[in-house]
């Protein structure tokens, strides 16, 4: 008797080896599998920073060209010599990026034209805060100031936490001191370094205002 628990003893230690070892070989496996994932998490992150960095750039330089082109007295009639687009079909993406691509290539009045439509399309997208504040920077270049106005001040009010939010505030000012309405747009800029003074929009109101004439009204 004390043999055969002497051997069964043994058997039972040899199989329990083997779930342990097994169990061991499967926990190794999901952790290969769960680091594979990660890497692959982690190529997908580096590919969205890059394309939000490039995309920034973009924003960026169309600042600069839309800016650079008023302060050069571009005539309305000019910038707004573009073919309007048939209406547009696809999702919202696809109809944002193709009204973007629009105001890039300078076709301003079909821009406005297909952020209008998408504005109306998408009144509550989730690219809607952006469709509005491109539609303003459209009316801005065309110098249809009262339209640029209302479109960033929509921005503002219904979208207040939207990263657009800066961008809508510091252009909104520039199209109040294009009214003449400059004490309105020194107020609307000194609001922005206040409210955001650490962002890009703010440095380019503190540069906007160090220009007003002092006392301008």
């Amino acid at each position: 008797m004390q043999l055969r628990l002497n051997d069964l003893d043994a058997r039972v230690g040899r199989i329990d080896r083997i779930v342990s070892n097994q169990s061991l070989v499967q926990l190794a496996q999901q952790v290969d599998s769960l680091q594979n994932e990660v890497r692959g998490l982690k190529g997908r992150l580096e590919e969205l920073q890059n394309e939000n960095a490039t995309l920034r750039r973009e924003q960026r330089d169309l600042y600069t060209d839309l800016d650079g082109r008023l302060r050069a007295g571009a005539a309305p009639a000019e910038l707004a010599s573009s073919d309007v687009p048939p209406a547009s079909g696809g999702d919202e993406q696809t109809r944002y990026d193709n009204a973007f691509n629009e105001l890039k290539n300078r076709n301003y009045a079909a821009a406005v034209q297909a952020f209008r439509a998408l504005a109306t399309a998408y009144p509550n997208g989730q690219l809607a805060d952006n469709t509005q504040y491109w539609l303003g920077e459209a009316y801005y270049v065309t110098q249809e100031y009262d339209h640029a106005a209302a479109a960033f001040q929509r921005v503002l009010t219904s979208w207040p936490q939207s990263r657009k939010a800066p961008d809508a505030m510091l252009k909104l000012g520039y199209t109040q001191i294009e009214q003449r309405k400059v004490a309105e747009g020194r107020v609307t800029l000194q609001q922005l370094v206040a409210n955001h003074p650490g962002s890009d929009a703010a440095r380019l109101a503190r540069e906007r205002l160090q220009r007003l004439p002092a006392g301008a009204r």
